[in-house]
């Protein structure tokens, strides 16, 4: 008779399986068994039996032990399952049980030589045919299985290394690899199999089985492998030297960081990227931004978490003098920071760096490797194994460190205008910025905020207390890069810059240059291909560079920007290196580009709008398509300020015809966003520059929008001086179609002062002139303009006869901008006439047209309008909400009619009060 637990339980007799009846039964066999020649209680049999035992559990029990008994005697023999006074017995020699054999095995192998040992292991590894009581259920059962495979592992690892120690790796390699699979975190299967492969000669296989074991543990439970693993792991390691073996040498904790910053400003939330998990930090940012600064506070800050020692290394990736450091020197230092002594270091860099990582595994390390120029520098001197955590400054954003060892980016930037003042303040005494802290923010602006020029400039000022800060402020104000030249190479910022500058191949250190001439304060990917001549794709590349070099931020997607330091930089460099032809060439692109675009996106917006150029633009300008309103839209948001610093560079530098092309495109859009002092400075820009053309019917269109410019501030009569200035202008020309929009702006100019019979006046002769010069989109226009005056004078039907012509002719010329004050003037009528639903069907259709072609300052009137119905109509709640979104665009304009809107919101809330 036989019985089998390492597998499904089975009864044989004369060497033939024996059906063992239900599962249950079954169950009961196997906890006999496992028992066997002890006795067993029937209430611990119902326990391991049941989990939760029925109410007739005894008695069923009762008839599997009867059943059982017939199945162990089958001829009548001995009693093989008696019941005595401690309960049940399964009466068998302890052989007949495979469990029992696997032990009795296990044992006789333990301390016979290993060839006898190998032998009995594996007969004893032979009983297992499975998973042990397969099929069994229940808790019993689970903590069975569990112990058993405890005791199969520690067999297996008790045969695996016997056979290693016979000479027989290449037989181990299969049955170690099926159980990993199996029991993956169990770490001597893992140091066995490590052994086994590199004496195989597969030592790439054996260390990946151990970064696979490390990287599960890490994951799974947050834990290192174990000592016996780390030390199969540096055993392999030293095993690969040339010599075949090093000597261990002696351990040396370095503590090689440099001295803490004095009055270190704090940095809350890189200091806070820093504080998270990380194996690797890379602090990247631009020169003289205070990377190292911030590593080596951070550093002391946080050394006690690292009690194996804190190594320091200039890996002088950038800077004047010595080329950077080489891989090989640097893994030299670590090695001798370490102790180890210069002779024994393997000439072998490969086996180095093996010793190396050997050395520190396991430990709780800090590596400071400062000034690295690229990833390929510093890879070599990364860890193998977690406890060690490297930080790495860089001017370069080193994201091959990030995307293939998954270092923790830490971007460092220049200081808040907060900081700054903290840190002059902390430099010259908090007194002393404070009795001057105008000339402490002049400081800190023409410096860029920049810690290292503010470095600077305190040094001077701290060696000259009696100086006033203004005096600083002052000498800054030029020559800003000769003024922070302190004398020393290693603090002068124009030195510094150099550095970055050097580090760049010749197209990517050409486009740096000419960004200078980019007047905005941020610069778009196609401007600067324009500004270079290049294709898309390569100056794309090409910032993408100059970003990785923090020579440039990509403050958002597609636009860059550089502080002011480094712009002066860069102009210096482009007035020594690139030509004036060469320079004139570029500014001439830039400005064609945004005339181009410009124009693009204001025929999208507006169709009837000039075309100012023909198609297609120059050689080596890109223009940005404007698909739909939405991105005309957001481009002219975009790029509003840049285009007002172009119109300016553009008349500056003698680009006169740019210069007015720039003021017109910017005219429309000024205007439909309310920036009436941007208008202003773009009507005399514009001004200036047609008077300079002789182009006399451009300068008149300018005194025009000046004038409107004007008339929105509330400026009156400067206002009507322009206006008057363009009429004289038209007359001479004999423009009659420009005479009508003069008139058109000054009815709106008397509405403006409430003076009602000269807007009628001024109206009416706008719509005469239009008409004369079959000028139907003005006339559409001078509809609605008559059609309003008859509205202010509560002449219902006429206003609405008036409207109606202009609302025809401007659907039929699709005129959205006329649509939409057409609409605002009918929806007026409807309100006082009662006809809210009416009315509010054309202030929404109203709304939807200024919403679309961006024309905000229109959307304040619509709105406005729109609120004072529904409060007419019974809903208050929705005429706040529409009079405060008409307030806040107001407000953000800093348009005067805000306090008008106000004013109704105040006056809602005291009747709801």
């Amino acid at each position: 008779m036989e019985i089998r637990l390492l597998g499904p339980v089975e009864l044989r007799l004369d060497h033939h399986v024996v059906d063992a009846g239900p599962p249950q039964q079954r169950h009961v066999l196997a906890v006999l068994a496992a028992d066997a020649g002890r006795p067993v209680t029937t209430e611990l049999l119902i326990d391991r039996v049941w989990d939760e035992a029925p109410s007739g559990a005894r008695r069923t029990l009762q008839v599997y032990l009867t059943r059982l008994r017939r199945l162990l005697a089958p001829d009548g023999d001995a009693p093989v399952l008696p019941r005595r006074s401690g309960g049940y017995v399964l009466d068998v020699a302890p052989e007949r049980i495979d469990l029992n054999r696997f032990r009795d095995l296990i044992d006789r192998a333990r301390g016979r030589p290993d060839g006898e040992g190998v032998a009995l292991l594996r007969r004893a590894l032979n009983l297992w045919t499975g998973e042990p009581l397969a099929g069994v259920p229940g808790s019993w059962a689970e903590r069975m299985r569990r112990a058993w495979r405890r005791q199969y592992v520690d067999a297996l690892v008790q045969w695996a290394e016997a056979e290693l120690r016979c000479g027989n790796a290449g037989t181990v390699l299969g049955p170690l690899t099926e159980a990993i699979g199996e029991y993956p975190l169990v770490e001597p299967l893992t140091a066995v199999l490590m052994r086994a492969l590199h004496v195989t000669g597969r030592t790439v296989d054996a260390l990946d089985c151990y970064a696979e074991l490390r990287y599960r543990l890490v994951e799974e439970l947050g834990a290192d492998p174990s000592p016996e693993v780390r030390d199969a792991y540096r055993a392999i390691l030293r095993h690969d030297a040339p010599d075949g073996g090093l000597p261990r040498p002696t351990w040396r904790t370095p503590a090689q960081l440099p001295a803490d910053v004095p009055g270190f400003v704090p940095r809350d939330p890189e200091l806070a990227r820093l504080d998270e998990p990380a194996a690797v930090l890379v602090l990247s940012g631009t020169a003289g931004v205070g990377k190292t600064a911030l590593a080596v506070h951070w550093a002391h800050r946080v050394r006690d978490r690292f009690p194996d020692g804190q190594v320091y290394l200039d890996l002088r990736g950038f800077g004047a003098g010595a080329a950077p450091m080489g891989s090989a020197e640097a893994v030299r230092l670590c090695l001798d920071a370490l102790g180890v002594r210069a002779e024994t270091v393997p000439s072998e860099p490969s086996a180095a760096i093996a010793l190396y990582r050997t050395l520190v595994a396991g430990r709780r390390m800090l590596m400071l490797l400062d000034n690295a120029r690229d990833a390929a520098q510093v890879r070599p001197l990364l860890p193998g194994t977690p406890g060690c955590l490297v930080v790495v400054t860089s001017r370069d954003q080193l994201t091959g460190l990030v995307a293939a060892e998954g270092a923790r980016p830490v971007p460092v930037d220049l200081f808040s205008p907060a900081q700054a003042r903290q840190f002059l303040a902390r430099r010259l005494g908090t007194d002393r910025v404070a009795a001057e802290p105008g000339a402490a923010e002049l400081i800190a602006e023409r410096c860029a905020r920049l810690p290292l020029a503010l470095g600077v400039m305190a040094g001077r000022a701290a060696a000259h207390p009696d100086f006033p800060l203004a005096r600083w402020a002052d000498e800054l104000r030029v020559d800003r890069l000769d003024v922070l030249d302190a004398g020393d190479p290693a603090t002068d910022v124009r030195n510094v810059f150099s550095w970055s500058y050097r580090a760049l191949h010749p197209p990517a250190a050409q486009l740096f240059r000419l960004l200078a001439l980019h007047p905005g304060p941020d610069i778009s990917a196609a401007a600067a291909a324009s500004l270079a001549g290049l294709p898309a794709e390569r100056t794309r590349s090409l910032l993408a560079d100059l970003t990785r070099a923090h020579l440039l931020t990509e403050h958002s997607p597609g636009r860059y920007a550089m502080h002011d330091l480094l712009r002066t930089y860069a102009a210096e460099l482009t007035g020594r290196c690139d030509s004036d032809t060469e320079r004139a060439a570029a500014v001439g692109r830039l400005l064609d580009h945004y005339v181009y675009c410009g124009q693009a996106a204001a025929l999208r917006l507006e169709p009837h709008w000039i075309r100012l150029v023909a198609d297609p633009p120059p050689a080596g300008v890109l223009v940005e398509p404007c698909t739909c309103e939405r991105r005309a839209l957001a481009w002219f948001t975009e790029h509003r300020q840049a285009m007002l610093a172009a119109a300016t560079l553009a008349a500056e530098a003698g680009f006169t015809r740019r210069a007015w092309q720039l003021a017109r495109v910017l005219a429309g859009l000024l205007h439909n966003q309310g920036r009436w002092q941007d208008l202003i400075a773009v009507g005399r820009l514009a001004i200036e520059a047609t008077e300079r053309l002789g182009e006399h019917r451009e300068r008149a269109w300018a005194q025009r929008f000046l004038g409107c410019a004007h008339a929105h501030l509330r400026r009156y009569g400067e206002a009507e001086a322009a206006y008057r200035a363009a009429l004289d202008g038209y007359e001479r020309l004999g423009d009659t179609a420009g005479r009508a929009g003069v008139h058109f702006a000054l009815a709106r100019l008397a509405e403006s002062r409430g003076e009602w019979p000269l807007m009628r006046s001024h109206s009416a002769s706008a719509l005469r002139l239009y008409t004369e010069a079959g000028h139907r989109l003005g006339r559409g226009r001078a509809l609605n303009l008559v059609g309003w005056v008859h509205a202010r004078q509560r002449e219902w039907a006429d206003s609405l006869t008036h409207c109606r012509r202009a609302l025809a002719i401007q659907d039929e010329l699709d005129d959205r901008s006329g649509q939409a004050a057409t609409l605002d003037s009918i929806g007026y009528v409807h309100h006082h006439q009662g006809e809210y639903a009416r009315a509010l069907e054309c202030y929404e259709r109203a709304l939807a047209l200024c919403r679309r072609f961006g024309d905000r300052f229109s959307e304040t009137k619509v709105l406005t309008h729109l609120g004072d119905t529904h409060l007419a109509s019974g809903r208050p709640d929705a005429a706040r909400a529409a009079w405060r979104v008409a307030g806040q665009i107001l407000a953000d304009l800093g348009d005067a009619d805000a306090e008008q809107v106000r004013a109704r919101l105040t006056t809602l809330t005291g009747v709801a009060g």
